[in-house]
Order: C-alpha cells, then sequence, then structure tokens
C-alpha cells in the first residue's frame, strides 16, 4: 500500500514526518483582516461564492453548563438542539474537547457524536475536535470507523493539536511529562494517517490494521487557530477550520497560508483544492438589546474563566448585577471583538462579512446562551435570516 509521506516546507530536504513554524518573517501575499473587522484588500473570493445561498451554516457546541441546571442537563440539551438544528437545514453539527472546566460537559466527544448521530438523520455529526496529543492515533481511527460504520457519509473528524485543558489535567490526561512539552503531531497525524493508507513494510506498527478495516476514515479536518495549524492543513492536504471564535491569529492571514501551502492529498478521502470553514462566536435575539444581555453573561463566564475562577454560564441578570472591575471591562473589550449579536439579520450579515473578506467556504457557530430555549431561538433567528437573504436575491 502507499505510504503518505509529510515533507517540511522550503528546501527540498528528504522526506522528514514535520514542517517548519510559521515565523513572522515569511512573505505574505494579500494584507489580513482582523477577526472582527472587514479585509483591508479586495475579497480574496467572488462575492457569490460567500453569500446566504452557497455558504453552508453549521454549528459547533461545548454543551455549556448553566447556572441552576447540571452537566447531564447541558448533555441533553446538545442532543435536543442537534435536532433542532437539523430541522432548520443546517450542515453539520460539531461537539468540542474540553476537560476540568467547570461550565463545559463536553468531555468526551465520540461518546457525544454517537448519541447525536442516533438521534439524528441527516446532519453530518463530526469532532470539534479530536486533540490528538491527548489520544492514540490507532484509537482516534478505530473509534471513527465504528462511527462512521454505524452513520455512513455522516461523520466528520476534525483534529487539533491543543491539549484542551490545563497543563495539570493535560499530564493527567497523557501520563507523562515528556508528551507535554512533545512537539509532534505531524508525526501523530502521519501515524494516524497510516492506519488507512498503510505503514512502510519495514515500520514496527506495519502488521497493525485499524478495524473495521473495510470502513473508511470519515473525512479529517484539521482544526487551528493560529498561522502553524493553517499551514500544517495546507501541506497536509486537509480542510482546515479556523477558530474565529477565540483565535488570536488574523483569519484572512491564516486562510492565505492555508491556501498558499496546500497540497493536493492523493489518499482516499483527500483534497484536490482548498477548502475551509470559519467559526464564529454569535447570539441572535429579538432586539439588539437583548442578544447585548445575552452576550454580557456570556462575556462573565470568559470572564471568570481567565481569572482562574470558572462556574456555569450565568444568567443575564446575574451579569447585569456584576460588579464590573476595569481590569474586566478591559477583558469584555477584548472579548467583543470575536462575538457577533443582534437581530437576526444583523447577526446574518456580520458573519457573512467575515467569511467573505477572509474568504471562508463554510460558517460554524458557536452560541453560548444561558437558556436553552433562547438558544435554539438564536439559531432559529440565524437562520431565518440567512434564508431571508436568499429569497431576497
Amino acid at each position: 500500500m502507499p505510504r503518505t509521506v509529510v515533507r517540511r516546507a522550503g528546501n527540498g530536504a528528504a522526506p522528514e514526518p514535520g514542517w517548519r513554524r510559521y515565523s513572522a518573517s515569511t512573505e505574505r501575499v494579500r494584507i489580513g483582516c482582523g477577526a472582527g473587522a472587514e479585509c483591508r484588500g479586495a475579497p480574496r473570493v467572488a462575492p457569490e461564492v460567500t453569500d446566504a445561498l452557497h455558504l453552508p451554516l453549521s454549528v459547533l457546541d461545548l454543551s455549556p453548563i448553566s447556572a441552576g441546571r447540571t452537566a447531564s442537563d447541558a448533555l441533553h440539551e446538545s442532543i435536543e438542539l442537534a435536532r433542532h438544528t437539523e430541522s432548520l437545514g443546517y450542515e453539520r453539527y460539531w461537539v468540542a474537547e474540553h476537560h476540568n472546566i467547570p461550565s463545559v460537559a463536553s468531555t468526551s466527544p465520540t461518546v457525544m457524536i454517537a448519541s447525536i448521530a442516533a438521534a439524528t438523520e441527516t446532519i453530518r455529526v463530526g469532532a470539534g475536535g479530536i486533540m490528538l496529543p491527548n489520544h492514540a492515533p490507532l484509537q482516534v481511527a478505530e473509534t471513527f470507523r465504528v462511527l462512521e460504520a454505524l452513520h455512513p457519509g455522516r461523520i466528520d473528524l476534525g483534529i487539533g493539536r491543543a491539549p484542551g485543558t490545563d497543563q495539570l489535567t493535560a499530564f493527567a490526561l497523557r501520563r507523562s511529562r515528556e508528551a507535554l512539552t512533545a512537539d509532534d503531531f505531524p508525526q501523530q497525524f502521519a501515524e494516524l494517517r497510516a492506519y488507512v493508507d498503510g505503514f512502510p513494510d519495514d515500520h514496527p506498527f506495519a502488521p497493525i490494521s485499524a478495524q473495521p478495516a473495510d470502513v473508511p476514515l470519515p473525512p479529517i479536518w484539521i482544526l487551528g487557530s493560529s498561522l502553524y495549524g493553517a499551514q500544517a492543513a495546507g501541506l497536509l492536504g486537509t480542510p482546515f477550520a479556523f477558530a474565529g471564535h477565540f483565535g488570536d491569529a488574523d483569519p484572512g492571514e491564516a486562510f492565505d497560508m492555508y491556501r498558499q501551502s496546500f497540497r493536493p492529498n492523493g489518499s482516499d478521502g483527500g483534497l484536490t483544492e482548498p477548502h475551509s470553514m470559519l467559526a464564529v462566536a454569535a447570539i441572535a435575539a429579538e432586539s439588539t438589546e437583548r442578544a447585548a444581555e445575552l452576550e454580557r453573561a456570556a462575556a462573565l463566564s470568559t470572564v471568570r474563566l481567565r481569572q482562574n475562577r470558572p462556574g456555569p454560564l450565568p444568567t443575564p441578570e446575574e451579569a447585569a448585577a456584576h460588579e464590573w472591575t476595569p481590569q474586566e471591562e478591559a477583558i469584555v473589550g477584548k472579548l467583543g471583538r470575536f462575538v457577533t449579536s443582534g437581530t437576526g439579520p444583523e447577526v446574518a450579515a456580520g458573519i457573512l462579512r467575515r467569511a467573505q473578506a477572509c474568504g471562508a467556504d463554510e460558517l460554524m457557530v458557536t452560541t453560548n446562551v444561558h437558556d436553552p430555549e433562547e438558544r435554539r431561538a438564536s439559531y432559529t433567528l440565524l437562520m431565518e435570516a440567512m434564508r431571508e437573504r436568499v429569497s431576497g436575491e
């Protein structure tokens, strides 16, 4: 069987299982766009590629735990939200992997994928994502082949390289201090792909077959919030999803790096041309004022997490009564560039501008709202606004 080899970018040296890191001195082709702004140059793609008619809209769910509710409530509410967004016409429903965060119930994405896929019929269900350093590549390959066997054509495998937690919890997951500092994501990914494409005959893992072997591995996406992740996805020839809901890197530059680095992937399910998705945080409500209240509550939750005081997602009333310090207000000011809030039409226009400015092929929306009914309503209002834009064209 063919061997998958990842070459280092640049000088044409002998094949190695890694690539160089992006540096600030690397030449850039275009001026990028900020996380909450439009690009300063021309759009990277034609407007018709990123209008409401052609741009798939998906969901990223962290299973937030709201004040007064339990983690079990949050997980069941995720299943209900998946059913709801499927009925609205959303394309994908991805669940995250986080550990030791009291406000997030999504610790086991594979279990949630199985539950959500069984509770729905058509929407694609996936990991957003599996933090590969926390897992053995063989286990990931086998688990997602099982999921694909049970729900053929409906599973996505998003792969990230961050721990999804703090250093102590990462150590508890990985059981090795060396693993905490190892920069071996390229090798891990190459091993994962080799369970599909085959190892070299002299590789110690060559006799191992990821079962069920007659089931394809679902499409693999590389997830990232940096130029490193964008370059990795390009060199590996996979789709790329950028975390525009928290990543400090310029999404326009990240997508440029991805497209410039892209190499067609001849592996089973590989891409012949780049394909990208922008994840954004968005909150839609019946009024701009209510959306601002909901956004403020979500911001308070993030502020507390950054202050090492994590807790459940507060109510808008709690956020309104909170005595905000200047330092907290400064954090909120920085968070605002990651969130698009307002009425359905306002949010639709805002996230479409971001997608068009940065050249994304798809949009994924994450919404953290205390009340599950208001969270479902946010996704409803957004999709209704998208459809209104289509009907008005």
